[in-house]
């Protein structure tokens, strides 16, 4: 089959026939790959980024938003069968772990995540298991949620946490409308009563933010100074951390969504002001089964471009440089 493989860190992947994987487990799920989206932590991790996080050895195949149809099972496995279009939880957790017990598998003791630290979905098939799979409701095609895996995910994960921060009358600044902003202000507009006030510098960002129906959109920050009581930051590098902590509002709370950047404030502000700031991983398996029912409802759609699996290299030129608006989307 054909893959996307890393084969050294700083050069960019190739497209490479590797052997297809195969069941071995009694929960193995084997998916034949209907789309794997585009991320900016693909371009993170060809920059060499993870790679002492996530020990893996290359080469090796990336991709970690990825949804598709059922090609084969394990004898164990009794949520799917062969035939069923379904979008993966980006994680493979072990389900016996006291994280995996209490609904928390993001934090799994005993984790894999094709596509980090494991071989991933920008291929033709991707062995994942029964526990990360989620069946798509009729009317959903994967190329129109893949990169809900995991953009997705991550954008509704903080929403969902800031919700109880959110009530009516508050405000919250939403910083970069692009692959996982567009994604969370629609979360946001469906989950809260906020105002919901978007910042972004590319006049295409700041217009799809408008059609999604965000209250206000802006390109600058100097007006919002301690106005937000949430500011969801999705760019975290190039500035956008500073201009995120002056936003918050005393007692607010920044979340971490984005990153690349750094944090840097002093102690005594924090205290004083008693801000909060909050870091932000993938959601969790009930999160990602929760926003596919905002999705089958209409109330999150995605904002992609479509490549072909072959023109990976392409479309990471376009992420980088800023050409793409929304989610890139490879299809094998």
């Amino acid at each position: 089959m054909k893959a996307v493989r890393v084969h050294s860190y700083g050069k960019r992947p190739s497209v490479d026939e590797v052997p297809e994987p195969r069941v071995t487990g009694p929960l193995d799920v084997l998916v034949q790959v209907g789309a794997a989206g585009l991320c900016r932590t693909d371009l993170h991790i060809v920059e060499g980024q993870w790679a002492d996080k996530s020990g893996v050895q290359l080469p090796y195949t990336i991709g970690h938003e990825n949804a598709g149809w059922v090609r084969e099972v394990g004898s164990a496995v009794t949520n799917v069968a062969a035939g069923d279009a379904v979008i993966l939880h980006p994680l493979v957790t072990c389900g016996l772990c006291r994280p995996c017990r209490s609904g928390d598998d993001v934090h799994c003791e005993n984790s894999r995540f094709p596509g980090i630290d494991s071989e991933g979905g920008m291929a033709e098939y991707l062995l994942t298991s029964a526990r990360s799979v989620v069946k798509l409701a009729d009317g959903l095609e994967p190329a129109a949620v893949a990169a809900l895996a995991d953009a997705g995910l991550t954008a509704y994960h903080a929403v969902r946490k800031a919700v109880p921060l959110l009530y009516p009358g508050t405000t919250c600044v939403v910083i970069g409308a692009g692959g996982l902003g567009h994604i969370g202000v629609q979360c946001l507009l469906a989950m809260t009563a906020a105002r919901v006030v978007v910042v972004d510098p590319n006049p295409a960002a700041r217009e799809l933010a408008r059609s999604l129906g965000a209250h206000e959109v802006t390109d600058r920050t100097a007006d919002l100074v301690d106005s937000a009581h949430v500011v969801l930051d999705f760019v975290g590098e190039q500035g956008a951390e500073k201009e995120g902590l002056a936003m918050t509002r005393r007692a607010g709370s920044y979340f971490v969504i984005g990153y690349g950047g750094a944090v840097n404030v002093p102690t005594i502000d924090l205290i004083s002001t008693e801000r909060n700031i909050i870091g932000n991983l993938v959601g969790s398996y009930n999160d990602l089964d929760e926003l596919m029912t905002l999705a089958a409802q209409g109330k999150v759609t995605l904002h992609t471009r479509t490549y072909p699996l072959t023109a990976v290299n392409e479309a990471m030129d376009d992420l980088e440089a800023g050409r793409l608006q929304g989610r890139g989307i490879l299809v094998p």
